[in-house]
């Protein structure tokens, strides 16, 4: 029978036995969410690299780690801003990350989708909503070709245009 010891006010140990716990026979209910991770991706410990400069993936253990996702019943999340992107991911690197994913999870039937920014975006004063809108279709081009879906990401490039409000809300209406 499992047991807790406990402390007592006058600082001795009082060791309380537990029961067993009952048998509700309780049906397990329906889930209904839908439940993605933001895998990271798997750094290749051997390559010589400057990780400051240079992504250095394990490309085999990275999707080898979504497939285990996959087999548990999760989503994956890929190219996430909270997962790789601004931590060390480049837009190219993602996109390749993406494809391989998107391979992968139609190999084993997972669910999957792909994170879609303006990260690519190199920032400057006079950046325009048009070409946040250009860099937001570039990418959501790319997802689609290799046939996957998309999660939009915010953009911090669009918070940097200083453009009118009104151009700023038309803008978001197109997405």
């Amino acid at each position: 029978m499992p047991a807790l010891v406990l402390p007592k006010p006058d600082k001795t140990l009082e060791t309380l036995e537990l029961s067993a716990p009952p048998d509700l026979n309780i049906e397990p209910a329906v889930f209904s969410r839908t439940i993605y991770a933001a895998a990271h991706v798997v750094a290749d410990p051997l390559n010589d690299n400057d990780p400051w400069l240079d992504a250095s993936i394990d490309w085999d253990q990275t999707i080898a780690f979504r497939e285990y996702l996959w087999e548990k019943g999760l989503g994956v999340a890929e190219a996430m801003d909270t997962a790789q992107r601004g931590m060390g991911l480049d837009w190219d690197t993602s996109r390749e990350l993406i494809r391989l994913s998107l391979d992968a999870a139609k190999g084993c039937n997972g669910l999957i989708a792909c994170g879609v920014g303006t990260d690519h975006l190199s920032p400057k004063p006079d950046l325009t909503v048009n070409e946040v809108i250009q860099a937001y279709e570039e990418q959501c081009e790319a997802v689609e070709r290799f046939g996957g879906r998309i999660i939009l990401m915010a953009s911090r490039a669009l918070t940097a245009v200083r453009e009118d409000q009104k151009i700023f809300q038309l803008s978001t209406q197109k997405f």
